[in-house]
C-alpha cells in the first residue's frame, strides 16, 4: 500500500520550486508579510514580528505630502535597521508631482522596497483621492504608479483592494496595467472599499490575479487569515506567492511561527 503524502509534506514539495523575488530580493518559499498598519507597524512591532518568523515587513504608511513639508511625524516613520531588512516604506498620495518627490526622498534611507497604498480605506484617506480613493479612477492609479516607477531606483510594489465597491471589482485590469508600468509585485486585501473591513474576504478574485496566465510578478494575498490552519487552505486553493498578515499579528505576533512550524 503507497502511503499518501501528507498536507505538510504536500506544501513542503510545492515549497521548494516556489521562491518568489522582488526585483533583486530572494525571499523564501512561500513568504509570510507583515502588512503596514497605522499607528501598529512601528519599529518595535516590527522587531517582535520579524523575531516570530515574518519574512517582509513594511513601515506605516506615509503622505507623500507630509514627507515633502518635512512633517517630523512622516519623516519619523522613515527610521528603518539593518535587522528588519528585508523591509520596504509605504506611501500614499493622489499627486503624481507629489509621489514622485516623495520616492526620491524615500530612496536615500535606502530601504529594501517602496510600497505604494491604494488600499488604505478611512475616510481621511480615502476621500481626498489617496489610499483606496484612488480605486475610483484606474487611469489616475496607473498614472501615479509610473511616476514613482520611474522616481526611484528601489523595487516597487503596489497594495490594493479589489475595487471600490462591488459594481467596480477591477482589480484583475489593476494587476496586469500595474505590471506593464513596472511594479515588482501585488499585494491585495480581498475586500472593497466600502466594505471596510467588514463582511468576508473575496479570495476567489485574488486567485483570478495569480492564475493569470498574463501575471509574472509575485501576488500576496491579505485578508482573513488568522490561523495556521486557513493559511494553508488558502495556499493550496489560491495558489498566492504569499501570504500578508495585518490584524491577526497585532497581540498576537507568534502567529507567523505557527504558520510555518504548521
Amino acid at each position: 500500500m503507497i502511503e499518501e503524502p501528507s498536507v505538510n509534506n504536500q506544501l513542503s514539495s510545492v515549497n521548494c520550486y516556489n521562491m518568489p523575488s522582488i526585483g533583486n530580493i530572494q525571499l523564501p518559499a512561500f513568504p509570510l508579510l507583515l502588512a503596514p498598519m497605522e499607528d501598529v507597524s512601528d519599529p518595535p512591532f516590527r522587531a517582535v514580528c520579524k523575531d516570530k518568523g515574518a519574512d517582509l515587513m513594511y513601515t506605516e504608511f506615509i503622505s507623500s505630502e507630509g514627507l515633502i513639508r518635512d512633517a517630523i511625524k512622516s519623516r519619523k516613520k522613515l527610521d528603518i535597521f539593518d535587522y528588519e531588512k528585508p523591509v520596504g516604506i509605504q506611501i500614499f498620495g493622489g499627486d503624481e508631482e507629489s509621489l514622485s518627490l516623495a520616492a526620491k526622498i524615500v530612496d536615500v534611507t535606502n530601504p529594501d522596497l517602496l510600497d505604494i497604498n491604494f488600499g488604505c480605506p478611512v475616510k481621511k484617506v480615502a476621500l481626498k483621492g489617496a489610499g483606496a480613493g484612488v480605486l475610483k479612477d484606474i487611469d489616475l492609479m496607473v498614472r501615479l504608479t509610473a511616476a514613482v516607477v520611474k522616481s526611484t531606483s528601489l523595487p516597487v510594489t503596489v497594495k490594493t483592494r479589489l475595487g471600490w465597491d462591488d459594481k467596480t471589482k477591477n482589480i484583475e485590469e489593476v494587476a496586469e496595467r500595474l505590471q506593464d508600468v513596472g511594479i515588482k509585485a501585488l499585494a491585495i486585501h480581498g475586500r472593497t472599499r466600502t466594505q471596510m473591513y467588514k463582511g468576508q474576504a473575496d479570495w476567489e478574485l485574488i486567485g483570478k490575479v495569480k492564475n493569470n496566465p498574463r501575471i509574472q510578478i509575485p501576488i500576496f494575498g491579505n485578508g482573513d487569515i488568522d490561523s495556521p490552519e486557513k493559511a494553508l487552505e488558502y495556499k493550496n486553493k489560491y495558489g498566492v506567492d504569499g501570504i500578508m498578515i495585518g490584524r491577526a499579528a497585532i497581540g498576537y505576533p507568534w502567529i507567523f511561527d505557527e504558520i510555518k512550524h504548521f
